[in-house]
C-alpha cells in the first residue's frame, strides 16, 4: 500500500479526498492538520504548518504528500496570516520533505493566482492576483517548484489550481448563493450573463487521487468542471430543481449592487460583524471567471457530470434532512 499524508485533511476537500482514498483500499492515509478530523479522528495527527518541528514529528519518511492547508477567507486578520500559513507553511513542508526523502508533493493552489482573468485562461495565463490569498498561493507554488528543481529527475510536483469548489456539506460562496435561491429572496445583481467555472468536490478529489500516479517533473493544471454556467442559467436550473418557475423576477443594477456591498463593508468595519454581502463578493458575483484546463492530457475524466453534481448538492442541502451531518465553512 502507498503511504499518503494529507496536510489540511480535516477540511471540506480533505474529508472527501480521504474518504475516497480509504475506499480505494490501496493507500495508508494519515491526516496532518491543526484540528481533529470530524470524520476520521483516528487517522489525524495534530500539527500546524507554521511550526516546522510539529511537521517533523508528524510526517513519515518516503511518504506521498498532499497539501491542502491554507489561509483563504476574504476577511483574514491580520493579513500576515496569509504569508505565515501559505508561504511559510510551504517552506516548512519543503524543508521537512527534503530531510525525510519525500519525493512527491501534490499542492492545491487556486485560480486566484490569475486575478480577474480573461475568459478561457489556461495554465499559461498571466499571473496577476488581486488579493493576498492569490499572491501567497503563487508564492507557495514557487517555493514548491524550487524544491522540485533540487532533484528534478526524482521529485514529482503537482500544482492544482481549482476554481470555486462546491458540494454537499460545504458552507462557502456557492452554498450561500444556493441558499438565497432556495429562500425565494434571491436578487440578481447585474444582467446575469457573466459565466462561472465551477468544480465539484468529488471530481476534484478524484483528480487528486489520479495525480498520485504522475511521474517526476512539475505538472500544473487548472481544475474546472464543464460546461460553464451563466448566472442566469445557474439560477434557472436551481429553481427548476426546487420545483419553482425558472424565470428570474428580481434584478438589481450592478452600480446599486456595488453601493450596497460598500455599505455592508462600512457596517462590518464599525460593528466587527461578518456580513454575507461585501463589495468584493458583489464584484466576484458579477464578473466572468471562466478557465480552460489541460487535465484531459493526463487521461482523467471527472466521474460526476456538473449538472448531476449540482442536483446532488441542491437535493442534499434543501430537499433532504441532514441536520446531524458535519458542515465545513469555507469561501
Amino acid at each position: 500500500m502507498l503511504n499518503v499524508h494529507v496536510i489540511g485533511g480535516s477540511g471540506f476537500i480533505g474529508t472527501r479526498l480521504v474518504q475516497r482514498l480509504n475506499q480505494a483500499q490501496k493507500y495508508q492515509v494519515k491526516i496532518v492538520d491543526k484540528v481533529l478530523s470530524k470524520k476520521f479522528p483516528q487517522s489525524t495527527v495534530l500539527a500546524d504548518v507554521r511550526h516546522v518541528d510539529q511537521l517533523k514529528e508528524s510526517l513519515a519518511d518516503n511518504t506521498m504528500l498532499i497539501h491542502l492547508a491554507a489561509e483563504h477567507r476574504d476577511d483574514v486578520k491580520p493579513l500576515s496570516l496569509y504569508d505565515d500559513v501559505n508561504v511559510g507553511g510551504a517552506k516548512n513542508i519543503c524543508a521537512v520533505a527534503a530531510e525525510k526523502n519525500i519525493s512527491t508533493i501534490i499542492f492545491t493552489s487556486t485560480v486566484a493566482v490569475y486575478g480577474f482573468a480573461p475568459i478561457g485562461t489556461s495554465e499559461s495565463g498571466n499571473i496577476a492576483p488581486f488579493n493576498a490569498y492569490g499572491r501567497t498561493k503563487f508564492e507557495a507554488e514557487q517555493v514548491f517548484t524550487a524544491w522540485q528543481a533540487q532533484a528534478p529527475t526524482q521529485r514529482t510536483l503537482v500544482i492544482i489550481r481549482p476554481t470555486v469548489v462546491f458540494g454537499e456539506q460545504n458552507r462557502g460562496n456557492v452554498y450561500q448563493l444556493l441558499k438565497q435561491i432556495a429562500s425565494g429572496r434571491f436578487l440578481m445583481v447585474g444582467p446575469g450573463d457573466n459565466r462561472k467555472s465551477m468544480a465539484y468536490v468529488e471530481n476534484l478529489a478524484a483528480f487528486i487521487e489520479h495525480s498520485l500516479q504522475l511521474q517526476p517533473g512539475v505538472h500544473t493544471y487548472n481544475f474546472i468542471d464543464k460546461p460553464d454556467f451563466t448566472m442566469n442559467a445557474l439560477v434557472s436550473q436551481v429553481n427548476g430543481m426546487l420545483g419553482r418557475p425558472e424565470k428570474i423576477k428580481l434584478r438589481l443594477p450592478l452600480g446599486l449592487g456595488l453601493l450596497l456591498g460598500k455599505s455592508c463593508d462600512a457596517v462590518a468595519a464599525l460593528t466587527g460583524q461578518r456580513l454575507p454581502v461585501s463589495a468584493i463578493r458583489v464584484k466576484k458575483f458579477c464578473s466572468d471567471s471562466v478557465y480552460n484546463t489541460a487535465i484531459e492530457t493526463t487521461g482523467f475524466r471527472s466521474p460526476v457530470p456538473l449538472d448531476v453534481a449540482l442536483a446532488r448538492t441542491v437535493k442534499y442541502e434543501f430537499l433532504e434532512s441532514h441536520e446531524q451531518d458535519a458542515v465545513f465553512y469555507t469561501e
